[in-house]
């Protein structure tokens, strides 16, 4: 079993400065990056760090996604977003879950042993939205096996060709979630373990709340219809 490291990032200087150094790079078979236009000097620190850069064929986290399976060249990968929130010794974790034969990977920030960003306040929307949308798609396609909660971190890995087997939409940003639903409805192995979520330590998020979550919803009531 071979595992690669997708790094995803679009304007990430800070949390590639962190994250990249803390790499145990004996611990993946490939290491590359899938760049979404980035301006701030993300694609020169990883170029010069000894990393490839690809830059996304076209808009949205979907297509970041695609093109980063579609660069991969082992038989599993891990996708991991440099902002400085995750530990980075939690990506070596998935190679013993590739090698127990599940083809669905995800690090989650819902687990019993897991810390979210948002734990230790009273209201925790993100946290809550998370659940729920993970309930709802888990009511609506799964008939078997583990039920993912973290239905929408993108820490995640998958076997190269259950990814493909996937058939990804444009519905941007719904690739995180339509893995979990996809690999519901096609019956793929699936399993989730605790990580602990950190503030980013720069930048700020790609994607805001409201109408983030209006996109994803609306993902999911398309994906009924599809086969």
């Amino acid at each position: 079993m071979t595992v690669a490291l997708c790094l995803i990032t679009w304007n990430e200087i800070d949390g590639v400065k962190h994250d990249i150094p803390l790499i145990d790079r004996t611990q993946f078979d490939q290491i590359y990056c899938i760049d979404g236009g980035s301006t701030d000097g993300t694609v020169e620190y990883l170029k010069g760090n000894g990393i490839p850069v690809y830059t996304q064929t076209a808009k949205g986290l979907n297509q970041a996604c695609v093109d980063g399976v579609n660069h991969c060249s082992c038989d599993a990968f891990v996708f991991f977003h440099p902002k400085g929130t995750i530990p980075v010794e939690d990506a070596y974790r998935f190679r013993a879950f590739f090698e127990q034969d599940y083809k669905l990977v995800v690090g989650s920030r819902m687990m019993r042993e897991s810390v979210n960003e948002e734990d230790g306040r009273f209201f925790k929307p993100r946290k809550w939205f998370v659940i729920g949308l993970s309930s709802l798609a888990a009511i609506l396609f799964k008939r078997e096996g583990n039920t993912i909660w973290d239905c929408l971190h993108g820490f995640r890995g998958m076997t190269t060709d259950a990814f493909k087997s996937l058939t990804i939409s444009d519905h941007n940003p719904s690739v995180d979630i339509e893995m979990v639903c996809r690999s519901y409805k096609l019956h793929l192995s699936r399993i989730e373990f605790p990580t602990k979520e950190s503030a980013r330590i720069g930048g700020e998020t790609h994607f805001k709340a409201f109408t983030t979550g209006r996109k994803l919803l609306k993902y999911v009531i398309w994906e009924i219809g599809r086969d």
